[in-house]
């Protein structure tokens, strides 16, 4: 009797790298050296991309010590996992002023003006900071990164919901927040549209997206 082949037992998923800084720098010596860790460290990520950079690389470029780096940060997830969250911060303090039930309120052509022009503003914020299209697919790609994106997705949800339904309290709040979610990420794809296909033109890719975005906004005002 033919015995049944054996399977081969599953490696167990490899642990995620610990992304939290060991301490934060309290003194101005020590604030300026944390800076300039993650100032470099954005510098290198847009010449070398995410596999190639490493904290070696890192001090090298900045003269320091890898046991100086080491208190502030165990490893390059830790680092980049600290740019991520200021890049986020930096493209949803755009959307915190324009989130207003008066912008929810526009009819459907002058709202898709409004969110294109809000998408582009991320867009130049994100190209303006120093490694800021690396660190976007960072977020996507490394796992141990992924909350930061996941994080700021929900906040910016939430806040978006809230205002949606201030403006429109007829509406069905679960669908709102299934719709809101689906907006930001369908902004925040057409942003990495742009960063992996540079062909494409920024404002066809803003008002097509925006586009779509109003007009399903549009149909669950009053659902």
């Amino acid at each position: 009797m033919t015995r049944p082949a054996s399977r081969k037992p599953r490696r167990p998923a490899a642990a995620l790298p610990d992304v939290a800084p060991k301490k934060a720098p309290t003194q101005s010596r020590a604030v300026e050296t944390y800076e300039r860790i993650l100032a470099t460290a954005a510098e290198l990520l847009g010449e070398v991309g995410i596999e190639r950079l490493s904290t070696n690389l890192v001090c090298r470029r900045l003269g320091l010590s890898p046991p100086a780096l080491y208190q502030y940060f165990p490893n390059k997830y830790a680092i980049l996992h600290e740019l991520g969250q200021r890049l986020m911060q930096r493209q949803n303090e755009l959307l915190g002023p324009w989130a207003t039930p008066a912008t929810m309120s526009l009819p459907e052509d002058e709202f898709a003006r409004s969110v294109a022009e809000v998408f582009l503003q991320t867009l130049r914020v994100t190209q303006e900071m120093p490694g800021g299209v690396w660190v976007t697919r960072a977020l996507r790609a490394v796992p141990s990164l992924q909350d930061v994106r996941t994080q700021s997705h929900d906040a910016m949800t939430e806040l978006l919901m809230q205002v949606f339904l201030a403006a429109h309290p007829q509406a069905d709040p679960a669908r709102a927040r299934l719709s809101v979610r689906l907006y930001v990420d369908v902004l925040y794809t057409a942003l990495e549209l742009l960063f992996d296909d540079p062909s494409q033109p920024a404002d066809a890719v803003a008002a097509t997206m925006a586009e779509m975005v109003a007009a399903h906004a549009v149909r669950i005002r009053a659902a």
